[in-house]
């Protein structure tokens, strides 16, 4: 768990955009009891001058941050990113990388350095989360940050308990959105004596998916039997990881879908988005290497129910599995940020980084009415590995998979405009494989 840094640091006097803030005025953030925040949507702006954009720094995420650096960097406005050494922004013409200490605390570390003098020249600029980490960062330490950076709407408290799988599914059943049955995985006696209650094959999920993926370098674990479940449970325990155990809805991974919204201060969605996902690496427990956007009939009222239920505000993205036992979408999992599909929704249309933006800068903002359907994201090498695993399988044949792929697609990486992190990523997937 990141703990919270409380440090009050004044505005420094050579801030250059000092004069900006100032004929804005400061204003108390309700959020935030009498500590004063940087007004936010008040700032002055010539209409139309990218010159007079705030800075943004992206904090954590992988293809996502890049994503809306590439969008943020071509609207005008400096990108610098703060993340983890071999991620791709730090490669892209569009960021200015922020060299930190990389390690096992660097939660830690990048908090440090926004709430320490080291950050000054860039207070009052954006900053945006990109991962469960830095989602965190921000929702624990908002008050101190809220004084020196400009952040969107958002309400913490609902925001760490989407963070939390055990918290999202109590919230869910509460809210009368249909879930997996899932069971509280606490100590080996605790799972004892509910052990007549559990259905096999189950995940053992991590209340926590950051902490447990830096871990174990994988969202999940999968136990087919009572057996493997008391292994996977000691594997965690030593790690000091809490899991929750969910029963696993059969299906391929193509019941997979998502939706996307924006809540304003009301609660309302300001749009709605949603896409399937057609395979993940490794099938069925990995992360997804091919999305298509679609319309997805039900999704959007299940998904506000959750969301009003617990006063979710800012960016709000759910994942649902059609159970084919009751033909009902079954809650997955919630984000409360930018998601690594994030390019394939402005590619559909959809320019969510900008959409933020605009929003807290207080530049004028187009509606998201209609996105396009049908556009795809491909990661070619885990999707090659997922069809081949697929193909020993029996679930699917050589020409299926070329017939899947024999279209237009949209990379998470690549693009003739900004080509470095693609080529910065074979380097390193190359570099991993020679003795």
């Amino acid at each position: 768990m990141i703990r919270p840094v409380e440090l009050t640091l004044p505005i420094p006097a050579d801030d250059p955009l000092a004069e900006r803030r100032s004929s804005s005025g400061l204003a108390c953030d309700p959020r935030c009891g009498e500590e004063p925040s940087i007004a936010l949507h008040r700032l002055p702006r010539r209409k139309n001058d990218r010159r007079d954009r705030p800075p943004v720094i992206i904090l954590g995420g992988g293809a996502n941050a890049l994503s809306v650096a590439r969008s943020l960097g071509r609207y005008g406005a400096p990108v610098y990113a703060i993340n983890l050494p071999g991620e791709h922004v730090r490669y892209s013409r569009f960021a200015r990388w922020i060299r930190l200490p990389a390690g096992p605390n660097y939660a830690e570390v990048w908090t440090e350095y926004l709430l320490g003098p080291q950050s000054d020249r860039l207070v009052g600029a954006v900053l945006l989360a990109a991962s469960d980490a830095a989602l965190e960062i921000i929702a624990r330490n908002r008050p101190a940050l809220a004084r020196r950076f400009l952040l969107d709407d958002s309400n913490p408290q609902a925001q760490l308990a989407m963070l939390n799988k055990l918290s999202t599914y109590r919230a869910a059943a509460a809210a009368g959105v249909p879930t997996p049955r899932f069971w509280l995985a606490g100590s080996l006696r605790e799972v004892e004596a509910i052990r007549d209650e559990l259905v096999f094959p189950l995940i053992v999920k991590p209340q926590l998916s950051h902490l447990f993926e830096a871990r174990f370098g994988r969202k999940f674990l999968t136990a087919e039997s009572y057996q493997d479940l008391h292994g996977a449970l000691g594997r965690v325990g030593d790690a000091g990881i809490d899991v929750v155990l969910m029963e696993k809805i059969p299906g391929g991974d193509d019941r997979l879908a998502s939706y996307y919204t924006y809540l304003d201060e009301y609660g309302d969605p300001l749009f709605d988005f949603t896409k399937r996902i057609i395979r993940r690496y490794p099938p069925g427990m990995g992360a997804a290497c091919y999305h298509v956007t679609d319309q997805v009939p039900g999704i959007r009222q299940q998904a506000l129910k959750l969301f009003r239920h617990v006063s979710l505000r800012g960016l709000a993205n759910v994942e649902f599995k059609l159970d084919p036992r009751d033909g009902q979408l079954k809650l997955i999992e919630c984000n409360a940020r930018f998601t690594a599909a994030n390019c394939l929704v402005t590619s559909a249309g959809f320019d969510l980084a900008r959409f933020v933006y605009n929003r807290i800068v207080g530049l004028p903002q187009p509606p998201l009415t209609d996105f396009r359907s049908g556009l795809r994201l491909w990661y070619p090498i885990e999707d090659l590995k997922a069809f081949r695993t697929l193909r020993r399988r029996g679930e699917i044949t050589a020409s299926q998979w070329l017939a899947s792929i024999a279209r237009r697609q949209t990379f998470p990486f690549f693009e003739w405009s900004d080509p470095l992190p693609t080529v910065a990523d074979l380097f390193h997937r190359l570099a991993g494989k020679l003795p």
